[in-house]
């Protein structure tokens, strides 16, 4: 087989799989947006659902939310009607992914249940240090009345915004499979959940429905149903993707396995295998191995229907060769391969090499098609064993860290501190600039781009991130009038950091000198981890100064001396005893706050 141990370097070959999970260009054959103009995409509205253009809802009242007519929100009000009622659609799905916006009032609980049955939490649960499978996120527990293993899974780390902050949540789901007789053969699995940018769940089985469901039986395909009489949540940008096409099955299995070192494909007639049997999974794990050998199993792929397939054959530790109908799909130079395959049955070849003795086996075959999802035909309770192994730096270290930063736009922060707290909310500074350039709620920092072998300087935020940045930018800046646009060159302007100084609870305050003023930049958490407090003292004042304290699409007073911002992806807040007035004006399409310089500021963000 012309096998090369260096053409297979695990940590290139793990790259190369994450590049494909995150950008494998596969099609699906329905892809719906509901439509909330109105509700015909839903099957007999409660009046507790209505369509509007806006909503808002209070951080101080539990449940309190006012509507704005119009349309595009989806918004249920229990409190509207004395028979609150859960909202079905029309739409009946199988394996599919789902992908919407949501904003939860103070207090609300809701959920959404794939194909009736399966809950998705929705909650209110802001600063929630621990989360259980009750709160934002998690998949809710089986009924009382199971026996034994009710289930229940919590997210991995609480990402959740603000109530009346629109939060975002991508669901991949596979339903439950059944044979002819519609007897169910495997459970049904969520693939992945990712809330608010990041992944709570991955790859976790469905031993079957969960408290709530309208029915204990399983079934191919059921409705999308939005939990109603629990407390007042909204929607928007509602899409669900569907893969109705079942994936080929793998049947018949049988393996050899054979000790040595094979750099060529040897004639196996002339070998004698060290351990053969059946297999009803395809898996590297078969028991006690030598260190180096080629493992081969042969059957037959069972096609559901004729289509052009793409498979993908992923190794860790050697190579890997693909037959399949005959046809050698995927080489020792290749990873993957495409073939036009008729229903039926076809036969299978699978020849995996082990060169490396100090990986453990590792290999993953995947299919897809125009219709079909990635379907993993392997084992899928296989997990790579790399020898790069993250690098993460936990809160409880109170840790503040100085590494590079990169911003959404692409730009590199060469002078970022990151800054943790035991309230499990967190935040950079950019101490070139002087300003605030991200905070994010959950787990710190993972420092493996800065610290696994040579390095490159960066970090990157371990939570849900809010960048209030998507560029360099001064938060102090001179300006000849109240419309001049805010300039970020720091040429000629004499910054310079007089860097940090810290309190007894090693909390920084960053100074800084600009356009001849002195800057104390002070930022500490507020109760309960809801956000922070921002206290800047500024020496000197003139009618040309200004901080640039928000910038983003949009700008909106939602409540006395709070503000949204950005489409509601967070809060700046001020005191109400401090008549500050900030000025809301329109840049380059972009709404800007902006204020006069005063001796002292002191905001609260909240997100």
């Amino acid at each position: 087989m012309n096998v090369k141990a260096s053409s297979f370097d695990p940590s290139r070959w793990i790259a190369c799989l994450v590049f494909l999970l995150l950008f494998s260009g596969v099609k699906a054959q329905d892809s719906n947006q509901i439509l909330l103009d109105d509700l015909n995409s839903f099957d007999a509205p409660p009046a507790n659902w209505q369509e509007a253009g806006g909503v808002t809802v209070s951080l101080e009242q539990d449940n309190a939310i006012s509507i704005e007519e119009g349309e595009g929100i989806l918004v249920n009000n229990p409190e509207s009607t004395d028979q609150a009622q859960d909202l079905y659609s029309k739409l009946s799905h199988g394996d599919m992914d789902l992908s919407l916006d949501f904003m939860m009032a103070k207090g609300s609980n809701s959920g959404i249940y794939l194909q009736g049955r399966y809950e998705i939490q929705l909650h209110d649960s802001w600063t929630v240090k621990v989360p259980s499978s009750s709160h934002n996120g998690g998949v809710y527990q089986r009924p009382a009345n199971v026996q034994g293993n009710r289930q229940g899974y919590a997210p991995r780390q609480n990402a959740s915004r603000a109530p009346g902050l629109w939060q975002h949540m991508e669901i991949s789901f596979q339903a439950p499979r059944f044979n002819e007789q519609g007897q169910k053969v495997a459970n049904a699995r969520i693939l992945s959940v990712e809330l608010n940018g990041v992944v709570i769940h991955e790859n976790i089985e469905l031993l079957g429905p969960t408290a709530g469901a309208m029915s204990e039986d399983e079934v191919p395909k059921g409705p999308l149903r939005f939990q109603g009489d629990h407390g007042p949540v909204a929607f928007r940008n509602i899409t669900i993707t569907q893969y109705p096409d079942t994936p080929p099955e793998l049947v018949d299995l049988e393996y050899n396995i054979y000790e040595g070192e094979f750099e060529e494909r040897p004639d196996l007639d002339t070998l004698k295998a060290i351990k053969s049997g059946q297999s009803d999974l395809l898996t590297p794990y078969l028991g006690s191995l030598p260190g180096q050998f080629l493992m081969h199993y042969t059957g037959t792929m069972q096609i559901p229907e004729a289509a052009s397939y793409q498979f993908e054959l992923n190794v860790s530790g050697g190579a890997g060769v693909l037959q399949v109908a005959d046809e050698e799909l995927i080489g020792i130079e290749e990873n993957e391969g495409t073939v036009e395959l008729q229903q039926g049955e076809v036969p299978f070849n699978l020849f995996y090499v082990r060169q490396s003795d100090w990986n453990a086996p590792y290999f993953e075959l995947a299919v897809s098609s125009e219709g079909l999802r990635r379907h993993v035909l392997s084992d899928q309770q296989i997990i790579v064993q790399s020898d790069r192994h993250p690098i993460y730096v936990n809160a409880q270290e109170k840790p503040l860290l100085r590494s590079f930063r990169d911003l959404p736009n692409g730009d590199r922060l060469t002078h970022a501190m990151s800054v943790s707290s035991l309230q499990n909310i967190h935040f950079t500074y950019d101490m070139n600039r002087g300003n605030l350039v991200q905070v994010w709620r959950g787990e710190f920092l993972d420092a493996t781009p800065m610290w696994y072998n040579r390095g490159d300087g960066s970090s990157r935020p371990s939570g849900s991130v809010e960048n209030l940045l998507s560029e360099p930018a001064l938060l102090l800046n001179r300006l000849e009038n109240e419309q001049a646009a805010w300039k970020n060159d720091t040429t000629d302007i004499s910054y310079r950091s007089r860097g940090y100084k810290l309190d007894d609870s090693q909390n920084p305050t960053f100074r800084y000198e600009v356009f001849g003023v002195s800057v104390e930049d002070r930022l500490r958490t507020v109760r309960n981890g809801r956000g922070f407090r921002r206290t800047l003292n500024i020496n000197e004042t003139a009618d040309d100064l200004y901080l640039r304290l928000a910038r983003g699409n949009s700008i909106e007073e939602v409540a006395p001396n709070r503000y949204a911002i950005d489409d509601r992806s967070y809060y700046i807040e001020f005191d109400d005893s401090l008549n500050i007035e900030p000025i809301i004006r329109t840049i380059d399409g972009s709404q800007e706050m902006i204020l006069a310089v005063q001796p002292t500021v002191n905001y609260t963000i909240l997100f």
